[in-house]
């Protein structure tokens, strides 16, 4: 009896939404017949199953069971699937959506905001919003129309990397290795990024103005965000966990600094090592010893030369202001000479 109920195609079946993911449309199917997804499951002939493995593992004999309890093809069934996301990228897919679309029905969870690196949906092409969390607020439009080129170049090698494509070197991770070192001491809030505060206010937030913020090569790459990111929430977690546990301002950055890297590593690594201390760049070199060796000289070689260009521009300008000085004291010795004698300076 069992046996003929689990083979019963059911009379209604949701249509599943473009990008759904299995979770979510199961959920449903469940919910619209008033059981738990367990009891489903099981009265389709999956009671060992679990729905999140489902996501990852559909087999053909699974799929074939699902497929006869709802009429869907085993292939539509499988698109809802996350089969192509490779075991190396997993971590970063969430259970629930990451981010929403204010324009989505309420309760479907589509593929692209369980990934941390899709910032539009792909079924209304709006701007993705964090789930009660922090926008992207403090950007301007202007900002967002250049970021976002950035933002695509990079979410799209992380797509492609994982899905197992990305052939690219430097790989993902080891960009995303090289943005979250960090590159100078952990200093406290700096006056630029300190709140304005009465001097009651500032004794009574000591803790947070005396707090030590990690400086990660990613504020150099993208000022941007270094500019509108909370100075408590500025430090990412480091390689592949930022993009895990990252709020959508972070990993908009993290994107960003992805499709900047992929552009022009030479310039943007020779950048961050300029603007490092001692103890950061011995930190960020040690990160680049898994670069390609030919990349590594290209970088270090333009270093050399920004250090050259930075320490002749100083030099210029201390130059510039000994003459100003020895200028400004001949045209006085010149007009006051009348009241010294002959041979007194």
């Amino acid at each position: 009896m069992n046996i003929v109920a689990r083979s019963t195609l059911l009379p209604v079946v949701p249509r599943a939404e473009p990008d759904e993911r299995l979770s979510c449309w199961l959920g449903r199917l469940a919910q619209f017949y008033g059981m738990p997804i367990k009891a489903f499951l099981e009265c389709s002939g999956l009671s060992c199953c679990d729905v999140a493995d489902l996501e990852w593992r559909l087999g053909a004999g699974e799929g074939a069971l699902l497929a006869a309890r709802t009429g869907m093809t085993v292939e539509a069934t499988r698109a809802m699937t996350f089969e192509e996301i490779a075991p190396h990228a997993r971590l970063t897919v969430t259970r629930g959506s990451r981010y929403v679309c204010p324009l989505c029905p309420g309760g479907i969870q589509r593929k692209s905001t369980a990934l941390p690196w899709n910032f539009w949906c792909p079924e209304h092409g709006v701007r993705l919003a964090a789930r009660g969390g922090r926008n992207l607020e403090g950007l301007s439009q202007t900002q967002l129309t250049v970021l976002d080129l950035n933002a695509r170049a990079g979410a799209m090698r992380l797509a492609n990397w994982a899905r197992g494509k990305d052939e690219g070197l430097p790989s993902v991770p080891q960009l995303l290795d090289f943005l979250t070192t960090r590159h100078r001491r952990s200093s406290p809030p700096s006056l630029t990024e300190q709140p304005r505060m009465s001097l009651l206010a500032r004794r009574e937030n000591h803790d947070f103005l005396t707090h030590p913020i990690a400086r990660q090569a990613l504020l150099v790459v993208v000022p941007e965000y270094d500019r509108v990111a909370p100075v408590l929430a500025k430090p990412v977690r480091s390689g592949l966990l930022a993009l895990a546990q990252g709020s959508l301002l972070q990993n908009y950055a993290l994107a960003v600094g992805v499709g900047r890297l992929s552009a022009d590593p030479v310039g943007h690594v020779a950048s961050v090592l300029l603007a490092s201390d001692e103890e950061g760049e011995e930190r960020l070199r040690e990160t680049l010893r898994a670069w390609p060796l030919t990349l590594r000289r290209r970088i270090y070689a333009r270093l050399q030369r920004l250090r050259v260009a930075r320490s002749g521009a100083s030099s210029g300008a201390e130059g510039v202001k000994s003459g100003q000085k020895h200028g400004q004291s001949q045209k006085f010795r010149f007009s006051q000479s009348h009241n010294y004698a002959r041979g007194i300076s």
